[in-house]
């Protein structure tokens, strides 16, 4: 057996009060460690938001709008009515709002053919500008099916330029 010593152990290293930084570089005089450098925000994409949370609308394809009213025996005029009431009122604050035009639209339709028009027609003049569509065209529901076709490529053309205006970039689309 071999001899044990009766030593005692050798006392531990002394420790530093502040731990090094990662990196193994000494602590900054004092004591104090600085903090972590800034990152910065990770990207995201552009958002459609304008000043004040205004959210742009979705311009839409005026072939596929008139296809799916067709398609489905007008039922989509209802939901494209929701659709472009509801962005127009979430822009501009005024106006009756999509829940408006999907009742409206499903009880007096053709109410719908002035009222989109009416609010299109602010949407420009609030902006000093001269509105491509007034109150007026809605008088198109009286030319039997032709009529309607038209007032649907003049309502949309004038909502699709009013967002590209205001910065909307989507494909056309639903």
């Amino acid at each position: 057996m071999g001899a044990m010593s009766d030593a005692p152990p050798p006392p531990p290293p002394p420790q530093d009060p502040v731990p090094p930084p990662p990196g193994g570089a000494p602590p900054p005089p004092g004591g104090a460690v600085p903090p972590p450098p800034y990152a910065p925000a990770p990207y995201t994409q552009p958002s459609t938001t304008q000043p004040y949370g205004r959210m742009l609308g979705k311009r839409r394809s005026k072939g596929l709008v008139i296809l799916l009213s067709i398609v489905t025996c007008g039922i989509w005029t209802i939901v494209w009515s929701f659709q472009n009431g509801d962005e127009v009122k979430r822009w501009s604050g005024q106006g009756i709002g999509g829940v408006g035009y999907l009742l409206i639209t499903l009880f007096v339709s053709p109410v719908t053919m002035f009222l989109l028009a009416g609010e299109v027609e602010e949407l420009y003049r609030r902006e000093n500008r001269e509105p491509p569509i007034t109150t007026i065209w809605g008088l198109w529901f009286l030319l039997p099916l032709i009529g309607n076709v038209i007032w649907y490529l003049r309502i949309q053309d004038a909502i699709n330029d009013y967002w590209t205006s205001h910065g909307q970039t989507n494909d056309p689309s639903l």
